[in-house]
């Protein structure tokens, strides 16, 4: 009996992870368990920064590539300014809330007034079209 179970517990624990990943292939439904996406290196979510402050940026379980060329795997990072995520196959925006980084660039500068702001990283394919919320990824900063 004890063996039964611990096969029983075992076939759970491997579906429930192939139905974790699988999720994370379809836009939405990400959660904290996927290993794909952009990440902040800095700042970090709930961080307080000075006007003037630098944005590293990375990504899990692809390429940074720059812009110009459709690579599977590959992409480029978008900044996006108090705004939200860019739906899949969308092309991200560029004007002074979305910036973009076609070059492969992974960090930046930027300065914004005082106050509440978010911060969304987007990445993107090669004619910067969005790969949707999966690969996405929001944070909440204080600018003093």
């Amino acid at each position: 009996m004890k063996q039964w179970l611990a096969i029983i517990a075992l076939a759970s624990t491997f579906f429930i992870s192939n139905i974790a990943q699988a999720a994370c292939e379809h836009e939405g439904a990400c959660s904290q368990s996927c290993s794909l996406g952009p990440y902040f290196i800095s700042p970090k979510d709930g961080d307080t920064v000075s006007s003037n402050f630098a944005v590293k940026m990375g990504i899990k379980g692809m390429k940074v590539h720059q812009a110009g060329d459709i690579i599977e795997g590959t992409g480029h990072h978008h900044l996006i300014i108090d705004g939200a995520y860019i739906p899949e196959n969308k092309v991200v925006p560029s004007d002074e809330k979305h910036i973009h980084f076609g070059k492969g660039q992974t960090e930046t500068t930027i300065q914004l007034k005082p106050g509440k702001h978010t911060l969304t990283l987007q990445f993107a394919d090669g004619h910067h079209q969005s790969y949707g919320k999966v690969m996405s990824k929001t944070i909440h900063i204080t600018v003093k």
